[in-house]
């Protein structure tokens, strides 16, 4: 029975991840931060980079769901499910972002979605300081991820930057949690291929 619900709360949670139903349980910072007028470069550039940060949210519901369900060891289960409910409000504070510049999340959010949960499957199944390895490096890149669109966004957007700075504090805190719990450093090769999958996947969803 309790595999019986593991399997409802995730195929509920993916619905709600992929259509946009995933609800903020805080404000998001954009909310105390000043709106500027912005030209339409700036606000179609801005938007573009949610587009991107929305997915990347998108794709950790997904793996971690995954790592989730392919573990066997409830503590960690727990610290997975907490962090994806601390990252739904990421989810929600990109979406909200992107509505307020004008634009649309990606197409391809449920393509995105499926790969990513069964490569935190395929995480899970490594056991637990791999599959908290596998959690640090995520956040680790998506910390760098953040920093980079903060240097590309308009120095004009505190809306959109207060968003992501927030998100970059959290997922450093994530990346920090996962090494205190005794996660491995994924090999060099893992680490590679997980930087050109994520190449991809923003290149791609800058447009898409």
């Amino acid at each position: 029975m309790a595999d019986l619900d593991a399997l409802i709360n995730a195929f509920d949670r993916a619905l709600r991840t992929v259509t946009g139903g995933a609800p903020a349980r805080r404000p998001s910072p954009a909310e105390i931060a000043p709106e500027h007028d912005l030209t339409d470069i700036e606000r179609h550039h801005a938007a573009a980079l949610m587009r991107v940060n929305h997915c990347g949210e998108v794709c950790a519901q997904a793996l971690y769901q995954g790592q989730s369900l392919a573990s066997s060891n409830e503590s960690l289960r727990v610290t997975l499910d907490r962090v994806a409910r601390e990252e739904e409000d990421h989810l929600a504070w990109s979406e909200a972002r992107i509505k307020e510049l004008g634009g649309r999340t990606s197409l391809l959010n449920p393509f995105w979605y499926a790969g990513s949960f069964a490569l935190g499957f395929a995480a899970g199944r490594l056991g637990d300081r791999w599959n908290l390895g596998f959690l640090k490096e995520t956040e680790r890149q998506v910390e760098v991820h953040l920093t980079g669109h903060l240097e590309r966004l308009s120095p004009r957007d505190d809306k959109t930057r207060a968003v992501i700075e927030r998100m970059r504090a959290e997922e450093a805190g994530h990346a920090h949690a996962a090494e205190q719990l005794g996660a491995s450093d994924l090999p060099l090769p893992i680490r590679a291929a997980m930087q050109v999958a994520s190449k991809v996947m923003t290149g791609v969803t800058y447009y898409v």
